[in-house]
């Protein structure tokens, strides 16, 4: 049985106090299996001020975009590159790849170069400076990071996209329910967690094409790539919108003032995909809402290519 290190309750609040000042970040993103993660990288990528990026982890992930979990983890890794190319940033260094496959066994989690990134990182850091994982996939390799090296529970605060709003009939959500042992893990194992809910949270950053195009599309070969990924995500653009869920969770370390939060206890993931309360168990920081046009705005600003 894998022993956590356990916060006391004022060290948890301590940490779960919104960020200020610059911020260490390891991000943790599922890229190809849809389109708004990149929004995401990019959106880190692109605000060096307020973000010291140390790298970014691939997540497994397997839908119809991957044969696998492995696949998916792939496919996503190769996704960052591609980002990375279109910004002229460096992956030498920056970019590991993740798990191949979900957590089965927690006394038997896969080390991966994520996994080893992961502590790396960590295990420098102390209470005044704790890394922030930002997580925006299946939760599989900051699970196993925490498996293969406890110790980094009193180092790090994640921000997890994953899951419903906690009054939502059911939590059956992508990220989530990919690693049911993982996802449980991390309600359990008392690591300062930040949950940004899908749906009734982040399921309000939608955009539409005639937005994209005005804002995104011509902002050099990266808002072209994001403008060409967004408008093909469907064939039929009268009256449709697309949500970026996975910009609440930069946009959350960029400025908390964007995602209005709560304190409450780490509720219990159920083999049901239902949330069960237990006030005994120690607190979460939860998100209750998001400034939409304040997010996009932000992103708008930081792609926008003045004219020569």
């Amino acid at each position: 049985m894998v022993k956590f290190p356990k916060l006391t309750t004022p060290e948890l609040i301590k940490r779960l106090t919104p960020p200020t000042g610059k911020v260490r970040l390891v991000l943790d993103t599922d890229t190809y299996n849809e389109i708004d993660d990149q929004f995401a990288v990019v959106h880190a990528l692109l605000s060096p001020d307020i973000l010291s990026l140390e790298s970014i982890h691939a997540a497994p992930f397997f839908n119809s975009r991957s044969k696998s979990p492995a696949d998916g983890m792939e496919k996503s890794y190769q996704e960052i590159l591609r980002l990375l190319t279109q910004l002229q940033v460096e992956s030498n260094g920056l970019v590991y790849r993740g798990s191949t496959t979900y957590i089965n066994n927690i006394n038997d989690p896969e080390k991966s170069e994520a996994t080893d990134k992961l502590i790396k990182e960590a295990m420098v850091s102390d209470e005044h400076d704790p890394l922030y994982v930002v997580a925006i996939g299946a939760i599989t390799n900051v699970a196993a990071a925490i498996l293969l090296e406890p110790a980094i529970i009193e180092k790090i605060v994640v921000i997890w996209l994953g899951g419903h709003a906690h009054y939502w009939p059911n939590t059956r959500e992508f990220n989530l329910h990919q690693d049911i042992k993982a996802s449980k893990l991390i309600f359990d194992c008392g690591v300062p967690l930040i949950q940004i809910p899908c749906a009734g949270v982040a399921d309000h950053l939608t955009t539409t094409v005639p937005e994209v195009e005005r804002y995104i599309q011509g902002q050099g070969k990266i808002g072209n790539y994001l403008a060409e990924i967004f408008k093909n995500y469907h064939t039929d653009h009268f009256g449709w919108s697309k949500v970026i869920w996975d910009l609440s969770a930069t946009a959350y370390v960029i400025n908390p003032t964007w995602i209005s939060t709560y304190l409450t206890h780490s509720p219990v993931l159920t083999d049901q995909f239902t949330w069960s309360v237990d006030t005994s168990r120690h607190m979460i920081r939860v998100a209750r809402s998001v400034s939409r046009d304040k997010v996009f705005r932000d992103l708008f600003t930081k792609l926008k290519v003045d004219p020569l």
